[in-house]
């Protein structure tokens, strides 16, 4: 696993970074937006949510930066709690910008998931009431499946082929450097 994504729930990001070690966590942006937006006046939020688009739509973490100073200095005098709850989430909400810019909106949200989960319990509503837990788990199992086989021939809901390409590609760069340290001590 190397990105883990959830809302900003603290029991949540720590059992992600124990049990998901090494895995990069990105903060659900959407959620982020709203979490924001409460703390804005209403007045303001239109504006305010057209911005933080432009920020989580930018090409690199550069521009990210540079668009965040501008929403910073533009609202902080008008929105000052929002403004403090945007620069304070801001690094864990833009983790997804280290991963190629193709598989980045896919996976800078929860909404795949929330989606499975509503597949789920839609189909768990039709059931009603399960005789024990292994029905329950066997309707599950099915459900998974039939998205994983639609995932795998159908529509691809997210193409990794050129994710694992850029992965190999980093994992090279990292391994040349590696034996270039290892070179230049010896």
């Amino acid at each position: 696993v190397d990105l883990v994504v959830s809302d900003d729930h603290r029991g949540l990001v720590n059992a992600i970074m124990i049990h998901f070690q090494g895995a990069s966590w990105q903060r659900c942006q959407t959620h982020f937006v709203r979490n924001i937006l409460e703390a804005c006046p209403k007045s303001w939020q239109k504006q305010l949510h057209a911005r933080l688009r432009h920020i989580f739509e930018a090409p690199d973490m550069d521009t990210a930066r540079l668009l965040l100073e501008e929403v910073v200095q533009e609202f902080e005098a008008v929105a000052p709690r929002a403004i403090e709850r945007l620069e304070a989430g801001f690094e864990d909400a833009m983790a997804v910008m280290a991963l190629p810019e193709p598989v980045r909106r896919r996976l800078r949200t929860t909404n795949a998931m929330e989606r499975l989960n509503r597949e789920i319990r839609r189909r768990e509503r039709v059931v009603g009431i399960f005789p024990n837990e292994e029905a329950a788990l066997r309707l599950i199992g099915a459900v998974l499946m039939e998205i994983d086989e639609a995932w795998a021939t159908g529509h691809r809901y997210l193409d990794m082929t050129e994710y694992w390409t850029w992965r190999q590609e980093q994992e090279r760069t990292e391994a040349a450097k590696t034996n270039k340290t290892k070179k230049g001590a010896a």
